[in-house]
């Protein structure tokens, strides 16, 4: 009785029998995941689902043999993880036997090997006896790809798990896994076999005596030749394969004696994608090998190279022989040597510098550039190669620059003088006489000396460059050489007419007085400030600079002035010569202030732009950056507050101070100097100037003694209230955790005066600068009763009277704060702004006020102010309006639909275009309709923004080519410049749409853009021969 109980135990029972019954007799998938469930739920064993099995593993008929086997493995797919160590061994044992059963079942075989590889319960000694058996008894490469992958899963798997049982077997797992994957053709199982072969060798695994073998049955393939087919659902590139293999290649120096050759073949050859392989899997090589393995093919390597880049057309093939030869220098620099080893860097290098170096003599020719930048790639592997190459180079060079006479024949030599001194910076020295450049120092500063002399820009240009970098080598100029260099760089930038030369000579002043401050204190500071004094009694300052400079005049009495200034900002590198030039400039400032010196509106602009330069340098440092905030801002407010004061006399001068360019230039210094400031300090700073607009406290002013009280909120006079731009761009400019003193008195009065000025720019400065202090309050009960006095000022302002214009500014600027910050209320403002679209006078202004809403702000709501900016605010803006936007258009009578197209063209015109592209089909329509509007805005706007459609989105684009070609020809003859440029732009971009679709427009097109051709402005003719010349070669071969 006990033994029938048992027996009924292990029995299967009928509905298991049934579901293997259907998935082998049946031809069944689904059973197979039932059972799979059915074991993971308890309901059954492995051993039942064996016993189940039973009659279909031992008939003797293959493929129902192979649908058994296939269900027991697809089951032990699922549960591998439910496996007791007895059950894989017996398991185990029968998947082994059953490797020699018919070629039907070794798929399904292979596949339960697979699952059980991933067991944890695998006993030892298990793995080794399966791979064994798969060498043995599976020809591999006679599988098809899914089954040969899965030899190699069931490979990767034991490496990952079994690493110490199959390094027991010695090199015979290498030559078995040789065998595997011997004639591999499949790109989705070379990744995995290449991934093997990688791991072999990075881990240690013995080769023995096949790795000649394992070399062969990799590099078979290499350089990889394969082009993925196209909708590839698996993805594979051929990169991926070429990166693959070049790690397998690169991964011992086991490798070398059988991979240089190959690599100096495929270099040799006429196959481009060969020799950028080659090439770069010589550099990775040079990574892991040594001088041992390079040795005896070096001759060959350095011919290979010196060959492609002496005579290569591909700049790739160039780049890529260099950087084989600097890696090829570095490995042989790094090598350890023993006392009687043969030192082949420098045998190496002799090599290259024999056969450059003669071609460097040669400035005229061909050889003289590939010669230099092979000698200045080896020189940058080391220090020691660039000691050695630098100091047989250099001797030639300053002899040959001596030599040529000529300008040209100069530029090249000192420009190849100029590579290797910047190599020299890669390395340091702790010895100052070990420094190579020391023995030629003297030389190097009289060449670079003369060069600066030379009537030749483009030498001089490449002698200012070469000065630079001499001072950045550490203790190589001496006072004297500094003295110089400052001298000829003052010279540059004010005698020499050349606009290049006198910018680079600024640009290098800069970078030398950060190294060199005493010597720029001491030498330029005292020229400049003598500069500015003769300034006080030059000619007024009638013209622009541009005007001096169009005339080609040279640098006048007012360019002078002009560079003058521009020097003193860009040696303003370093806080010591910040504490000289700030005052200079500040009291140049003062000087004209009292009129001391004739001045105009552009000199103090000029003024105003160095001082904004100077304080952007002094961002990188804080106590420059505090020290310019607290001597420039309240010596800026004093000017300021000076010039609104009333006078008796009329000062035409100190009202200069009061214009909209002005004090726009104010703002900019201000704002840029008050950004970096810590909180702590820039506390300190609210403290004074926040009392001074609202109660007039003037104590913290330089020069205080004005004479009359300043209150631009309660004055009403123009000149005062102007001032509150400067308010504006201080308190918009500090970070959000700084506490504003007297905040809700200030937020009411920037309120009031926002929408009850007659002078729009004070109404306009003082709602940016509510606007800008609603979007860094933080939320709560103070911020929602800013937002409801705001609504209800905007609402009563735009209501009736003659405040409309303000308070829809007003309301422009607040929406636009909300709308950076994701604010709720944003939402009902852009409502209400879209309603005024329709409103007869503020709609065209409406319109325009849709660029404001997505377009970046320089002085306020921005992030280099600490405004807060969510991330895609355009791209929600876009999702929440434009179909509102148009809807309002198609529901608009006739005279307003303009003003819809305008605030959509404004939209898209600054969205990110991968965001428009889907969007496209619908609104393309509604964008054509805007290139009529006779608005040139939207003219603008909407050619603006169909230009890099054109190019992105060909192929929606030429379903309309006809509207397109008949709009963009009609507006290139438009009476605005800007639009007429815009149109023949998109006319050249129309060229990217198919080439079918556009040969029956060709001859219209070029007799209608003849017309252009002959336009009065010479930008204008410009962009009209780029599109006519595209369209006369539109449709000719290899076009």
């Amino acid at each position: 009785m006990a033994a029938a109980t048992a027996l009924e135990a292990v029995a299967p029972t009928g509905a298991l029998w049934g579901l293997v019954q259907d998935f082998v007799m049946g031809q069944q998938e689904g059973p197979a995941d039932q059972v799979a469930a059915d074991v993971k739920s308890g309901s059954y064993t492995i051993l039942q689902v064996v016993e189940a099995l039973g009659s279909s593993l031992e008939n003797p008929e293959p493929r129902t043999r192979a649908r058994g086997v296939q269900l027991l493995s697809q089951v032990l797919l699922q549960c591998h993880s439910l496996l007791l160590e007895k059950e894989v061994v017996h398991l185990i044992l029968f998947y082994e036997n059953r490797l020699k059963d018919h070629h039907l079942v070794i798929p399904s075989v292979l596949q339960g090997l697979r699952a059980l590889s991933l067991c944890v319960a695998l006993p030892s000694g298990l793995a080794v006896s399966v791979l064994k058996a798969i060498f043995q008894e599976v020809h591999v490469q006679s599988l098809p790809q899914v089954d040969r992958h899965t030899v190699y899963s069931i490979i990767t798997n034991f490496m990952r798990t079994r690493e110490e049982e199959l390094k027991g077997l010695g090199a015979d797992f290498t030559f078995g896994f040789i065998q595997v994957m011997d004639g591999e053709k499949d790109p989705r199982n070379l990744l995995v076999a290449f991934r093997i072969v990688h791991d072999l060798i990075s881990r240690d695994y013995s080769l023995g005596p096949f790795v000649e073998e394992l070399f062969e049955v990799t590099s078979c393939y290499f350089p990889i030749d394969f082009t993925p087919p196209p909708n590839d659902p698996y993805g594979i590139q051929r990169e991926d394969l070429i990166l693959s293999l070049r790690a397998v290649l690169a991964s011992t120096p086991r490798f070398a004696e059988f991979l240089l050759p190959l690599l100096i073949e495929k270099v040799d050859s006429e196959l481009l994608s060969a020799k950028l392989d080659s090439l770069q899997t010589l550099n990775a090589c040079c990574a892991v090998y040594g001088q041992k393995e390079l040795k005896d093919f070096l001759p060959s390597l350095w011919a290979s190279i010196r060959r492609e880049v002496f005579q290569t057309a591909s700049e790739r093939v160039e780049a890529e022989g260099l950087a084989a030869l600097n890696s090829l220098t570095a490995c042989l620099s790094r090598s350890v040597l023993r006392a009687d080893a043969e030192d082949l860097l420098d045998s190496f290098l002799s090599n290259i510098l024999q056969d450059c170096r003669h071609h460097l003599c040669e400035p005229d020719m061909k050889l003289v550039w590939p010669s230099a930048k092979l000698l200045q790639a080896a020189a940058g592997a080391s220090a020691r190669a660039c000691d050695h190459i630098t100091s047989n180079v250099l001797p030639l060079l300053l002899e040959q620059f001596h030599k040529h006479s000529q300008s040209n024949q100069r530029r090249t030599i000192l420009e190849m003088i100029l590579g290797f001194l910047k190599l020299q910076q890669k390395w340091s020295y702790e010895d100052k006489d070990e420094r190579p450049l020391s023995g030629f120092k003297d030389q190097l500063c009289s060449l670079v000396f003369t060069a600066l002399t030379d009537a030749s820009t483009q030498l001089q240009l490449v002698g200012i460059r070469t000065l630079t970098v001499l001072g950045a080598q550490p203790d190589l100029l001496s006072p004297g050489d500094l003295e110089l260099a400052v001298g000829h760089l003052y010279r540059l930038s004010f005698l020499e007419e050349d606009s290049q030369s006198w910018g680079a000579a600024l640009e290098a002043s800069g970078t030398l007085a950060s190294l060199y401050p005493v010597a720029f204190s001491s030498h330029l500071v005292p020229k400049l400030a003598k500069e500015l004094c003769i300034g006080k009694t030059s000619s007024p300052w009638l013209l622009s600079e541009e005007s001096d400079m169009a005339r080609g005049d040279g640098p006048t009495k007012c360019s002078q002035h002009l560079r003058c200034l521009q020097a003193l900002s860009a040696i303003s590198t370093h806080p010591s010569i910040v504490q000289e030039t700030l005052p200079l400039l500040l009291q140049h400032l003062r000087q004209m202030n009292k009129g001391n010196m004739a001045a105009g509106t552009s000199e103090i602009i000029a003024v105003c732009q160095s001082l904004q330069q100077v304080a952007e340098k002094c961002q990188r440092d804080p106590e420059s950056c505090w020290y310019f905030h607290q001597t420039a801002i309240p010596c800026l407010l004093s000017l300021a507050v000076q010039a609104s004061m009333p006078e008796k006399e009329h000062s035409v001068l100190k009202k200069v101070l009061l214009e909209d360019e002005v004090l726009a230039a104010m703002v900019s210094v201000i704002g840029t100097a008050t950004t970096h400031l810590s909180p702590d300090l820039a506390a300190r700073s609210v403290a004074h100037i926040v009392p001074l607009f609202l109660d007039g406290n003037i104590s913290f002013l330089p020069e205080n003694s004005f004479p009359g009280r300043f209150r631009p909120f309660q004055d009403g006079s123009s000149g005062q209230t102007r001032l509150v731009a400067l308010l504006m761009a201080f308190v918009c400019s500090l970070p959000r955790n700084v506490e504003i003193p007297q905040l809700n008195q200030l937020m009411r009065e920037l309120l009031e005066l926002s929408c009850c000025h007659n002078c729009p720019f004070s109404s306009t400065a003082a709602a940016k600068c509510f606007a800008g202090l609603l979007n860094k309050h933080p939320a709560g009960q103070q911020l929602d009763e800013f937002l409801q006095l705001a609504v209800d000022k905007v609402e009563t302002g735009l209501s009736s009277g003659p405040y409309r214009s303000q308070a829809f500014t007003l309301l422009l600027w607040i929406t636009k704060a909300l709308l950076l910050r994701y604010h709720p209320l944003s939402s009902c403002l852009t409502d209400q702004l879209m309603g005024l679209l329709s409103d007869p006078e503020l709609g065209p202004a409406a319109a325009d006020g849709f660029s404001l809403l997505m377009s970046d702000c320089t002085d306020v709501l921005t992030r280099a102010g600490h405004a807060e900016v969510r991330l895609m605010f355009r791209q929600r803006f876009f999702t929440d309006n434009v179909p509102a936007l148009v809807r309002g258009f198609h529901a608009a009578p006739q005279d307003v639909k303009p003003n819809y197209l305008k605030g959509l063209s404004h939209v898209l015109n600054r969205l990110p275009k991968p965001v428009l592209l889907p969007e496209l089909p619908t609104l393309l329509s509604l964008l054509l309709e805007a290139l009529s509007c006779p608005d040139s805005v939207v003219q603008l706007s909407t050619l603006s923004c169909l230009q890099p459609l054109l190019l992105e989105a060909p192929q929606i684009m030429s379903l309309h080519v006809d509207t397109l070609v008949t709009k963009f020809l009609n507006l290139s003859s438009s009476p605005s410049m800007a639009v007429r440029i815009a149109a023949l732009q998109c006319m050249h971009a129309l060229t990217r749409l198919p080439t079918p679709v556009l040969l029956p427009y060709k001859p219209q097109v070029i007799r209608a853009l003849a017309t252009p051709l002959d336009d009065k402005k010479r930008l204008v003719r410009k962009e009209a021969v780029l599109a006519r010349g595209e369209w006369f070669l539109l449709g000719s071969p290899g076009s």
